[in-house]
């Protein structure tokens, strides 16, 4: 054989195949989603979620202090609030449960890590959906829009360096941008779910959140098709021309074309969302012993950042965090 038909030489030690790898993982890549309940006293399991928790403030920091030590990027904040209402008030109630945290945590942590609040009235609504209903039960965009810029000055005011809409409204973004410019807060990132599919890989974070949708309903009217590729282009794009600073693509490992398709033609920061039904598969087929659940969650993080992500939403942050710094 030739030598340049030698690849293998390449690949013959741990330190070889380092110095050559094309795409790198480390902790840094990692966003860490964290809930953090209203009137808790004991942080609550997550059983569709091995290893997280409905937080209390304390068990918070606690965690939020271990992700920081491990390296870990960033975090993303969800609130579980006591009491729902058809619109979603909590989500920008100045003393609802994701702005209390997001206060505290920004008093801990100053700007040593980027502390990002999900954007959306879902968690908030009684009827589980991201936005205000019409009497039909379908949603009403354009008087969501309203509702999503008093929460992105909101969860501003409270101390969020990221505010991540993830309703999938049509002209979200640029409502939210107007709302935190008018109120001074030009230097805040929205960080859009821009390409979300409407999946079935969502149900562990609905238990989470205790979100259920009334009537047997579902989002697929404003959520992404899983049949369509272009469409996620076209959204992206938008929500950038709004003002989006980062794109996102949500699931990650069934959307790799998305994401790439997305790196390819746009110059903004781009991540994608480990979804919570991705790590509870592996986390499942772990416990059974059929697969090594961390090699393959590190198989799948390092595919996702190998498609184009800058960096990566995941359950999984701590944990392979820690795995990676050993």
């Amino acid at each position: 054989m030739f030598p340049a038909e030698r690849p293998r030489r390449l690949r013959r030690t741990p330190a070889l195949r380092r110095l050559v790898a094309e795409t790198t993982l480390s902790p840094v890549d990692f966003v860490a989603p964290l809930f953090v309940a209203e009137g808790r006293d004991e942080p609550r399991a997550i059983s569709a979620l091995p290893g997280h928790f409905q937080h209390t403030l304390s068990s918070l920091h606690e965690e939020v202090r271990a992700l920081h030590a491990a390296g870990v990027g960033g975090v993303i904040l969800f609130g579980v609030p006591e009491e729902k209402d058809e619109f979603g008030s909590g989500a920008w109630d100045p003393r609802g449960i994701a702005q209390v945290a997001l206060r505290s945590l920004r008093d801990e942590f100053g700007d040593d890590l980027v502390v990002m609040a999900d954007l959306c009235l879902d968690e908030y609504t009684s009827h589980g959906h991201c936005g205000v209903l019409r009497s039909d039960g379908t949603v009403d965009n354009d008087a969501t829009l309203e509702l999503y810029g008093r929460t992105a000055v909101a969860q501003a005011e409270a101390g969020a360096a990221v505010v991540a809409p993830s309703g999938m409204m049509d002209g979200q973004v640029g409502a939210i941008r107007t709302a935190l410019d008018d109120a001074g807060f030009e230097e805040i990132i929205i960080m859009a779910y821009a390409a979300k599919y409407a999946s079935g890989l969502y149900g562990p974070f609905r238990e989470a959140v205790g979100v259920e949708i009334a009537n047997g309903g579902d989002r697929h009217g404003y959520q992404q098709d899983s049949r369509n590729r272009r469409e996620a282009l076209r959204e992206a794009r938008a929500d950038v021309e709004q003002g989006a600073d980062i794109v996102m693509v949500k699931p990650a490992m069934t959307y790799l074309d998305i994401v790439s398709d997305l790196r390819a033609e746009l110059d903004v920061p781009l991540c994608a969302y480990h979804v919570s039904g991705e790590y509870a598969m592996v986390k499942a087929a772990g416990a059974n012993g059929w697969i090594d659940e961390k090699a393959v969650a590190i198989e799948q993080l390092t595919a996702v950042r190998r498609a184009g992500a800058d960096f990566v939403l995941t359950y999984f942050a701590r944990e392979i965090a820690e795995e990676l710094g050993r």
